[in-house]
């Protein structure tokens, strides 16, 4: 491997090649490894064994965005063109292909943004979008048509406007900083907005996405911890894909991180070619867990261009659930998810447990293949939303996003889809001479 010793031992006295010359204090200087990108033919060409594939994807006019920190770059086997790092960030032609279904908003942000870079989707919570900008580029990037590009970055202006909206909508409970990458933007820039947004009495919850300590461990200065550790209740989503990626330089910045009490999520893609397989899942929970991160979601890939090489069916993500529930700990089992194209949300996708039930049983099986009865009871005295003080203080409340929740609530009784009536208005006149004329 490329970097085996310096990957796996932390007593590293110098960087890898080709940066054995460089001082460890300059790598260690996460300033430096943004000044130091690699972005180039001739920049990879001193890395890796380059392919004819990623050459043309490298030259092609207008790919999308290309950069990556020295340090990770250092991940990347320099002879194998399948090595898991290196398909993440590396571009091909094959990313230059659209395929069936491809959409350049596959996830409809643009239409549930009620002001520029905010994301309003569910009922309680948003996304604010803080920057374009990214310590590197994954090539599967669900905002690929905005992300990267520095004229599209989003201004002072932008983010006021947005946490003026947060302002004055009080269901908003819970705002998620994402981009781009929030930890790339000036530091006094992120206390500001979280300064701001802890200002408002409705936000219980901030949440950070962020893929800094993967591509720039460097970055999780003591500095910038005892920062955010001003803003509890403050959680952060972290993004691994494969356990590769989990170094000794990432352990520490992660267990800086929880050491401040900043709760870590993980967001996984499901890659072709990358993690692909149950046993590497397997192992990458694993080392997640180890280092105080639950895994939370493992995401089917997004239906943007430039990600078609790496979908999967899902039938292959329910596979590896199959294998993840019951063969290891509960909490190192993440949800696997379908972000719905249109702006659905995330749908959770699973093996099917419940076999059969009658109002007497419910049989289920286990991850074995075991089956049981669970007899279900035959005295139930039902919840009362009259008597229920949560319920009473919900009481007038009107959630326009109810959905199923609300047929069963009886809030609603019925769903219909876009130009249900208008279909089902019939002639009713012709209807009846068809009907008499056929006797």
């Amino acid at each position: 491997m490329f970097n085996t010793a310096f990957a796996r031992n932390e007593e590293v006295v110098r960087p890898p090649a080709p940066w054995q010359d460089v001082p460890l204090t300059q790598w260690n200087d996460w300033r430096w490894q943004l000044s130091h990108r690699l972005n180039t033919v001739e920049d990879f060409a001193r890395v890796i064994k380059l392919t004819p594939d990623e050459i043309a994807g490298l030259s092609a006019p207008e790919h999308f965005r290309v950069d990556v920190t020295p340090y990770f770059a250092s991940l990347m086997d320099p002879d194998d063109p399948r090595c898991p790092v290196r398909l993440q960030i590396m571009p091909t032609a094959a990313e230059l292909t659209p395929f069936i279904a491809e959409m350049e908003d596959s996830l409809s942000e643009d239409a549930h943004s009620p002001v520029p870079g905010l994301v309003h989707r569910y009922p309680d919570r948003v996304l604010m979008l803080v920057t374009t900008q990214c310590a590197s580029y994954c090539r599967y990037c669900t905002r690929s048509r905005i992300v990267g590009d520095p004229s599209a970055t989003f201004s002072r202006a932008a983010h006021d406007a947005q946490i003026a909206y947060i302002a004055r909508t009080p269901q908003v409970r819970d705002v998620l900083l994402s981009g781009g990458d929030p930890l790339t933007i000036p530091q006094k820039v992120l206390e500001d907005l979280l300064r701001r947004l802890r200002a408002i009495p409705h936000v219980e919850i901030i949440r950070i996405g962020s893929r800094v300590p993967v591509f720039l461990p460097q970055r999780i200065t003591p500095d910038l911890v005892e920062m955010l550790r001003q803003f509890h209740p403050l959680w952060m989503n972290v993004h691994f894909n494969h356990p590769k990626e989990i170094t000794p330089e990432v352990s520490a910045a992660l267990a800086r991180l929880a050491d401040a009490g900043i709760p870590l999520g993980c967001q996984s893609v499901l890659l072709a070619g990358v993690n692909d397989c149950p046993n590497i899942m397997m192992e990458l929970v694993h080392k997640l867990v180890i280092n105080r991160v639950r895994p939370y979601y493992l995401y089917q890939c997004d239906l943007v261009h430039g990600a078609g090489h790496f979908r999967t069916p899902v039938s292959t993500g329910i596979e590896i659930m199959e294998a993840l529930r019951g063969h290891t700990s509960g909490y190192a089992v993440p949800t696997y998810v379908i972000d719905a194209p249109g702006g659905g949300g995330k749908i959770p996708v699973m093996p099917n447990y419940v076999i059969s039930q009658s109002p007497d049983r419910v049989v289920v099986r286990n991850y074995e293949g075991y089956m049981s009865a669970y007899t279900q009871p035959e005295t139930y005295t039902r919840h009362d939303p009259a008597t229920c003080p949560a319920c009473q203080r919900r009481a007038g409340v009107t959630d326009l996003q109810a959905g199923v929740s609300g047929l069963l609530s009886g809030q609603a009784l019925s769903i219909k889809p876009e130009g249900f009536e208008a279909t089902h208005q019939r002639d009713t006149k012709l209807e009846l001479n068809s009907f008499t004329n056929g006797f």
